[in-house]
């Protein structure tokens, strides 16, 4: 079982949820499984008052974090799974069902002591859009009755979370997968070394000539699909900058 210690490092983000009955759902399963960390990204107020009355949740929307953009919420964290019904999405990332990305959540949160996780939540009725996905590095996905072949389209937001966050915590059957014990680069680093590449390009004038490839979401994805340690991401943060210094002169 996680420790409180790593329960207070595992976050939950809900990005641009409006009602308040969800969102004190949400904050009733944390406190329920022992989860404390909650981020909320929207550019409006979070309607928290509306959500007080969720019971025993006030303690966790109390200390609930706001953001204006996924980028900020997520800063911190070493390793961002998002949420997703999969749908029409053309998605660009791993994706895992809760089965398997539960152990890996948890191997993260202790493989160091400063790890920090974050599990995405999109909004009730469109989800996560593939901008703020871009800021994952891998996505997971509850497994949900089929009808004739058609997958069910969604689940409400509180049981998502609810269900995501038993996982985590119920009792480990099997060894978690040994991970890497090289740091992963926190994601404001990662934003960073994104933000770089996407000037070299310009530089270069790749963007010109291959504009598809050149989307600030799709750069995104592309540094985080590499998987970098800490360490490595400064390296290649030089390397970036050696380059840029090569082309000015």
């Amino acid at each position: 079982m996680l420790t409180e210690q790593e329960l207070n490092r595992a976050c939950i983000v809900l990005v641009r949820a409006r009602n308040p009955s969800n969102i004190g759902a949400a904050a009733r399963a944390m406190h329920d499984f022992g989860f404390s960390a909650l981020r909320v990204v929207n550019q409006f107020s979070p309607p928290f008052e509306g959500a007080r009355s969720a019971v025993d949740a006030a303690d966790v929307l109390k200390k609930a974090q706001v953001y204006a953009t996924v980028a900020e919420a997520v800063a911190d964290c070493t390793l961002v799974l998002g949420t997703t019904a999969v749908g029409e999405r053309n998605l660009q990332h791993d994706l895992l069902p809760l089965s398997e990305a539960a152990p890996r959540v948890r191997s993260e949160l202790r493989r160091d002591a400063s790890a920090r996780v974050a599990l995405l939540f999109g909004s009730e009725k469109t989800g996560l859009s593939n901008e703020e996905l871009s800021h994952c590095n891998g996505l997971l996905t509850i497994p949900m009755q089929q009808h004739e072949g058609v997958r069910h389209p969604s689940m409400n937001l509180g049981q998502a979370v609810a269900v995501c966050l038993y996982e985590l915590v119920r009792d480990e059957l099997v060894m978690d997968p040994v991970t890497n014990p090289a740091a992963p680069a926190p994601a404001e680093i990662l934003d960073r070394l994104s933000t770089r590449l996407a000037e070299v390009l310009e530089k270069t004038e790749y963007t010109r000539r291959h504009p598809g490839s050149c989307d600030p979401a799709e750069v995104r994805r592309l540094v985080r699909r590499m998987g970098l340690n800490a360490e490595d991401a400064q390296i290649w943060m030089g390397m970036l900058r050696q380059v840029m210094w090569k082309l000015d002169g």
